[in-house]
């Protein structure tokens, strides 16, 4: 019996040993999985004999990582014995939680603490940022280790305390691969790349992570050459060196070799993908973007995001708004920067239905409590036309930032409604806001629009000895516009000439915009000549000339104004407008509309209103057409114009009682704001347009803007 009881009863130690660590790595393993149920059936199953404090600590660590402290402090509580890593298991497992308070409480209250007890509390304060914290509690540590004070060193460097920082690293005792590349990367960020590199020669020993860090550092610096060379001397390379470098090129612009380092690398990862779409798209390259994008076997949030705001920024609206049908499609869930992207680009084609579905989707997600997000839900539905949400969100919020009362001013302003913007303008002022340059764009031009010109000159006059603002070349543009519209023509001129800076195209335009209201042809020629020596490229001031010598007969000056056209290789912009109808933007350019699917329909509707016009007394003004023609052929021409193709397509496709939306890139032609006042009296509909100036809410005959545009 003597013989085998003893190797028998060492066996029976073995196995319960085994049980006991089996136990205790299950429970862990499972709960880095995040099965706690399983994990919870491995302990409860586990006799109480066999439950070592391991095993205990593994379950209080499991309830933590699964986010239900309560639980972890319960069981806990119920442990029959503890030990020193039971405690810290409780202090890191609240600093996990975000439960700082609670895990100092247990630190202060614990029998014996140890190195580990220490620095998790000093990274707990590192990770939340109280640097002051975690520097007082780090000095009074007894025993520290190259982990306390590798913590302590990123925590300097993370309130960009450089020289600080330093001087703890001269201090270090030891100072480990990670010490040493946290304090390159700390130099790295504040551009000091001489010491940085002087600390990367030094180091006997280096991993890929202090490689990647030094070229990450030359490539954020600009200083892609060397970051390049260095990276060509690296022992070894991971998908992290990649993308730095890839970044350093992209970043600086340089996307013919960013093209081409892209095409070598090994594992194009998502964020190298995200990185050159976001490249090629800023660099004007949209197609490469594209196909980028279409080319990537896994996506992100970022890769949404980057490709729809690539779409947004060159102007490619109807592109965004595909993309985006598309996530929705697909299940990808909207993030924030994707979001405002499609908002901007709603903005700009007036797409109220896509405008208000985002707004739905910011209000579930609760970004709409933003004030940056209002905002731009506020310009959003002011560019929709729809000024009665845009004060809804407004006044929703008591306390308003500076972007979101000049939102509203200028949203006032755009429709016409001076009394309206001066309302919001001393309203602001009476909540202590004080207004900034761009508040005073808002209003002048609010004034000048609606022809307030003893107001707008005041505040002018109040900008720098009231509100010390001052006036900048855009201010000056909106007082020549103010005085211009308003018919004193030639105090606008007095004011060019008299300005503290150089007018820029914008005050020249706007000083000819007052001289074609008003046919002042010798101001508009000298207009025309500056703008044409600012802007030798743009066709705007010579078709307004043209028009202008037109209305006159002096189709000799417009045919030399033709033959300058040609000679200088003029860009001309086509007219064109545009209406959403069920979520799909229809586009028109003026001469047909051949190029729609429904033609022959938006024809008959022409012929129709034609009509209608006929006999409500509208005649044709030849005056918006340059070519010296027939009447006949002038009438055929104007009927034509693509703001009446959209208003056309609108009577036909939009819901009676609901406003016909249409949107023009230029400024609507005079014979079209003629014609559309009609044909929202005979038709009984309300149009709203917004051309490239301002809003006209067309009713019964009459326009918001009161012919005064």
């Amino acid at each position: 019996m003597g013989q085998y009881g003893r190797p028998s009863m060492l066996w029976s130690m073995l196995v319960q040993v085994r049980l006991q660590c089996t136990s205790a790595s299950a429970i862990a393993r499972y709960a880095r999985n995040g099965q706690l149920d399983h994990a919870r059936k491995v302990f409860d199953e586990t006799p109480l004999s066999h439950r070592t404090i391991s095993s205990w600590n593994a379950m209080v660590a499991a309830y933590f990582e699964a986010r239900q402290p309560h639980e972890a402090l319960l069981l806990f509580e119920k442990m029959p014995q503890r030990n020193t890593v039971s405690w810290n298991g409780l202090i890191s497992g609240h600093i996990k939680n975000g439960m700082l308070l609670e895990a100092r409480r247990v630190f202060d209250a614990m029998p014996d603490r140890n190195v580990v007890s220490w620095t998790s509390m000093v990274r707990g304060y590192v990770r939340i940022g109280n640097i002051a914290e975690a520097e007082s509690l780090f000095w009074l540590m007894p025993h520290k280790n190259v982990v306390s004070w590798t913590v302590m060193l990123g925590g300097l460097l993370q309130e960009v305390r450089i020289e600080d920082a330093r001087k703890l690293f001269d201090m270090m005792p030891e100072k480990d691969v990670v010490a040493v590349t946290n304090m390159i990367r700390g130099y790295c960020e504040e551009g000091r790349l001489n010491e940085a590199r002087a600390l990367f020669d030094q180091m006997p020993k280096r991993n890929v992570v202090t490689w990647t860090t030094m070229v990450s550092g030359y490539a954020r610096n600009r200083r892609v050459d060397v970051a390049r060379k260095l990276f060509e001397v690296m022992p070894e390379r991971n998908e992290v060196s990649w993308t730095a470098m890839l970044m350093g090129y992209t970043h600086s612009g340089r996307m013919n070799e960013a093209s081409e380092f892209f095409d070598v690398m090994p594992v194009k990862s998502v964020v190298a993908c995200n990185e050159m779409i976001m490249g090629f798209g800023l660099d004007g390259e949209v197609d490469k973007a594209r196909r980028v994008f279409e080319e990537m076997k896994e996506t992100d949030d970022g890769t949404w995001s980057a490709m729809i705001k690539v779409y947004e920024r060159k102007g490619y609206e109807s592109e965004a708004l595909g993309l985006f049908r598309r996530m929705q499609r697909e299940g990808v869930g909207l993030n924030f920067p994707s979001l405002i992207s499609v908002l901007s680009v709603c903005a700009s084609l007036a797409s109220l239905d896509y405008g208000s579905q985002v707004h739905a989707q910011l209000v579930r997600s609760e970004f709409d409590q933003d004030l940056y997000v209002a905002s731009i839900l506020i310009t959003m539905y002011v560019k929709c036309g729809n000024l009665v949400r845009a004060k809804q969100i407004f006044d929703r919020f008591p306390l308003k930032d500076i972007v979101m009362w000049n939102s509203m001013i200028t949203g006032y302003s755009q429709h016409g409604l001076g009394e309206e913007a001066l309302n919001v303008f001393h309203n602001m002022c009476s909540a202590g806001v004080p207004p900034d340059d761009v508040t005073f764009i808002g209003v002048l031009s609010a004034c000048s629009y609606s022809g307030k010109v003893k107001e707008g000159l005041e505040l002018f006059e109040s900008m720098k000895c009231k509100y010390q603002v001052e006036p900048g070349i855009e201010h000056y543009a909106c007082l020549v516009d103010l005085l211009g519209r308003a018919g004193q023509v030639n105090d606008a001129m007095k004011l060019v000439e008299k300005m503290p800076m150089e007018p820029d195209a914008i005050v020249w335009g706007a000083l000819l915009g007052a001289c074609r209201i008003h046919m002042k042809l010798d101001l508009a020629e000298v207009a025309v000549e500056k703008l044409a020596q600012l802007e030798p490229k743009n066709a705007g001031p010579y078709v307004l000339l043209s028009n202008m010598y037109a209305s006159r007969g002096r189709w000799g000056d417009v045919e030399v104004l033709r033959k300058k056209i040609k000679a200088r290789s003029v860009i001309k912009l086509p007219g064109c407008s545009w209406i959403e109808v069920e979520k799909k933007v229809h586009m028109f350019t003026g001469g047909d509309s051949k190029g729609h699917p429904e033609q022959p329909i938006i024809m008959k509707m022409l012929e129709k209103l034609g009509g209608l016009l006929r006999e409500a007394g509208y005649c044709p003004d030849g005056s918006f057409v340059l070519h010296d023609v027939d009447e006949e052929e002038k009438t055929h021409s104007l009927g034509y114009h693509s703001e009446k193709l959209a208003v056309a397509y609108g009577l036909l496709k939009v819901p009676e009682g609901m406003p016909i939306r249409v949107m023009k890139n230029l400024r609507v032609c005079g014979d079209c704001h003629s014609a559309i006042k009609l044909i929202a009296k005979v038709t009984g509909r309300e149009i709203i347009l917004r051309d490239a100036n301002r809003f006209h809410h067309f009713k019964d005959g009459c326009c918001s803007c009161k012919d005064y545009w």
